[in-house]
């Protein structure tokens, strides 16, 4: 398996992922998507878009503020119930998550005692930062960061940065039907930041404080019956899978985890979570929840303003019912970069790929002229670069040597590279060499943006 720091240098070499303020250090788990990393995640995003959006009839977006009125997050349960069972070293001051030091079973026995959380942790746990066992009374650490509003701090001017981006689209759901007039079932889906105050985060980008999502709240009649549904989580567990195919995710590799009563968030009723093998250990990469109509119901109660659907045809009136497909941003990102990294040995060279699906690299094309010291091939090589861009999103390389810019850009995974050299003078054909195959040929310019965007439907 490919090792995470492999994956870390590729990323940092060759512009995907850099650390957050490196220039000062560092901020601990902030990390900065550099000019590579930022077209693979907007590919992600526009891909998301274009298969939940605009390829359905069915679903509509909105882009909703980050900062919302503290009451949504009364009623969502979030203040209450968002949070992470927390314990401190008392010698070296770190702190930890105490579900991660034990089974979940064993955990989930104490899991409302914190003094046989203590006791168990002092017995058994060594701190992983000094190794010491002088353990504090474990607590509940609260996730959501919150910030204040104008001049003067207080609880009149407090609210949350958004733990999720689901409850924008539980708040707006009266004026989104209204707009629309869309009818049940029909969903909305949203795209964007996130913050949770995690006690541990870690590994790269996987787990981090600011982080992004694509979420879905698919809204359908109340069920009458358990089967009505569990047929609607089926549906979009199996589109799960379809998203998993056209990113490039390896199937092979993720594992369907039912979460058990007690364990499941307080508002859903089933959740299955889609893990991934990365380098680091089977993970949450997705999660798909039934959430019942618990959102719904709370802000109405909350806020005092109706959610109740009326059925245009029955003129049946309830509080819709939701099942909600969520997906991580700079997750996808790691597990595509995961899926997609190869090494492989070429005429005695380690090669390194990025086997990208053609529509998610970065670059799709790179022009190359042959020499960047003969000005004829450099004037002819731009001419086909300002065409190709076009159509595609290109990119000029004449650094170094033939071999040299193959290699890096099979590291950024770029599906073509074309070379202009004496013979395109004579004869207007280019060299064209594919990514995964490295074999090349030979075709006339005016083929190649046919030639490339034949390649590029989504699979």
């Amino acid at each position: 398996m490919t090792s995470l720091d492999a994956i870390v240098s590729l990323s940092k070499r060759r512009g995907f992922v850099f650390s957050g303020s490196e220039i000062y250090g560092g901020l601990a788990n902030s990390w900065d998507f550099g000019p590579v990393g930022v077209e693979l995640k907007h590919n992600i995003k526009s891909l998301w878009w274009k298969m939940f959006v605009h390829g359905r009839d069915d679903i509509v977006g909105i882009d909703a503020s980050i900062m919302m009125n503290a009451k949504v997050w009364e009623a969502s349960g979030h203040v209450a119930n968002f949070s992470d069972p927390m314990v401190e070293c008392k010698v070296c001051h770190e702190r930890f998550r105490v579900d991660h030091f034990f089974p979940n079973k064993e955990f989930m026995a104490m899991e409302d005692d914190y003094l046989e959380q203590q006791r168990r942790l002092k017995e058994e746990i060594p701190c992983p930062s000094c190794q010491n066992r002088e353990w504090d009374v474990p607590k509940k650490f609260n996730l959501l960061f919150p910030v204040y509003l104008g001049a003067a701090e207080g609880s009149k001017n407090r609210t949350y940065l958004r733990g999720e981006t689901a409850q924008a689209m539980f708040v707006d759901f009266p004026l989104v039907q209204t707009v629309t007039a869309k009818s049940l079932p029909f969903g909305i889906a949203q795209i964007g930041k996130a913050f949770r105050n995690e006690v541990t985060p870690g590994n790269f980008i996987f787990r981090t404080r600011e982080f992004e999502q694509m979420e879905i709240e698919y809204f359908f009649p109340e069920p009458k019956e358990e089967r009505e549904w569990q047929k609607v989580f089926e549906y979009w567990r199996q589109e799960m899978y379809r998203w998993f195919h056209a990113v490039g995710i390896d199937t092979s590799k993720v594992h369907e985890i039912e979460i058990p009563d007690g364990e499941r968030a307080h508002y859903s009723k089933r959740t299955i979570d889609f893990e991934f093998e990365f380098p680091f250990g089977q993970k949450e990469l997705y999660g798909l929840a039934y959430r019942t109509n618990f959102d719904l119901r709370n802000h109405q109660t909350m806020s005092g303003k109706s959610m109740i659907y009326k059925d245009s045809e029955t003129g049946e009136e309830y509080i819709p019912h939701v099942v909600e497909p969520t997906w991580g941003v700079e997750r996808t990102a790691l597990a595509v970069l995961c899926s997609a990294y190869h090494e492989e040995e070429r005429n005695g060279q380690k090669r390194v790929v990025l086997r990208f699906k053609p529509y998610l690299a970065p670059y799709k094309v790179a022009v190359f002229p042959l020499l960047r010291n003969k000005p004829e091939i450099v004037e002819k090589a731009k001419t086909v670069y300002a065409m190709i861009k076009n159509y595609v999103h290109a990119v000029w390389d004449d650094r170094g040597n033939i071999g040299k810019r193959y290699f890096s850009q099979d590291e950024i995974g770029t599906p073509w590279c074309v070379t202009i050299d004496y013979e395109t003078l004579e004869n207007n054909t280019v060299t064209i060499r594919d990514r995964d195959t490295t074999e090349q040929e030979r075709i006339a310019i005016d083929d190649l943006p046919s030639y490339v965007l034949s390649h590029l439907a989504v699979s």
